[in-house]
């Protein structure tokens, strides 16, 4: 029998089912069949307005029931083992370990145990999954221009272990992400290979392309695999929530488990 959730949509990690396209992007890396791992589209939900209408953030200013059923709905289409462990996240670089129940003000969680659901919420922000295919150790990754500069893929990495594979979520794209000249000259002051990273815009601003910044983060460090990378949260409002296009939004939640 097919586990389906309240809405009769089939559980989208059964057997080799993929996601319904219209609610969830499922990442495609070489992982064993039981690491599932979704992010969100901001359809398939009951949240309203600017939230509409899969929101499952509670400090966006959202009808807190209509994110407590929009979790739920989430548990139930993905047939999750249980609730994601939500983060607190700061734009900071600390990661957690979401198997002991630690304190969730961070910005990464990992855990090398089964049924736990890692969580990270984003609307422009870019989301990455890390995991080691022989330990099974899993990670997601809140990954916004802050924490890449103070290092939190970093951080992630050093508990993955040596053997990685990587994917990056949806994030907002270089042509829409632009920036003062004082953010180029933290990076440059952190590599001067993020250069490649800037394109020159109006005003004297650039544009930044996060995706770049990871994978050569990813890249220095070994890791593997890198997919993903190519959506825009800014430039698909039909998919997407962007803090940065709408100010007022919902957020994507990228999770990852291992059954």
């Amino acid at each position: 029998m097919d586990c389906r959730d309240a809405a009769g949509f089939v559980c989208a990690h059964r057997k080799s089912a993929k996601p319904v396209s219209d609610f969830f992007i499922q990442p495609e890396w070489p992982v064993s069949s039981d690491i599932h791992a979704v992010t969100t589209l901001r359809t398939g939900g009951c949240s309203r307005g600017v939230y509409a209408s899969m929101n499952p953030a509670s400090h966006v200013g959202d009808n807190p029931l209509s994110v407590l059923r929009n979790r739920r709905i989430l548990i139930e289409r993905l047939c999750l083992p249980g609730e994601p462990f939500w983060l607190k996240q700061v734009h900071g670089h600390r990661i957690v370990d979401a198997g002991k129940f630690s304190q969730r003000t961070a910005d990464a969680s990992y855990t090398y145990e089964k049924r736990v659901v890692c969580a990270v919420l984003t609307a422009d922000c870019l989301p990455v999954l890390l995991c080691n295919p022989i330990t099974g150790v899993i990670a997601a990754v809140h990954a916004g221009w802050r924490g890449l500069l103070l290092g939190v893929i970093e951080a992630a990495l050093e508990v993955i272990g040596d053997y990685r594979v990587a994917w990056l979520g949806p994030a907002i794209g270089p042509d829409a992400f632009v920036v003062g000249c004082e953010v180029r000259d933290r990076f440059l002051a952190k590599s001067r290979a993020f250069d490649t990273a800037f394109e020159p815009s109006e005003q004297g601003k650039w544009r930044l392309d996060l995706y770049s910044v990871a994978r050569m983060i990813l890249s220095e460090r070994g890791v593997g695999f890198i997919g993903g990378g190519e959506w825009c949260t800014y430039s698909d409002p039909e998919r997407f929530f962007s803090y940065r296009r709408d100010g007022v939004c919902g957020r994507l939640a990228t999770l990852i488990w291992r059954e």
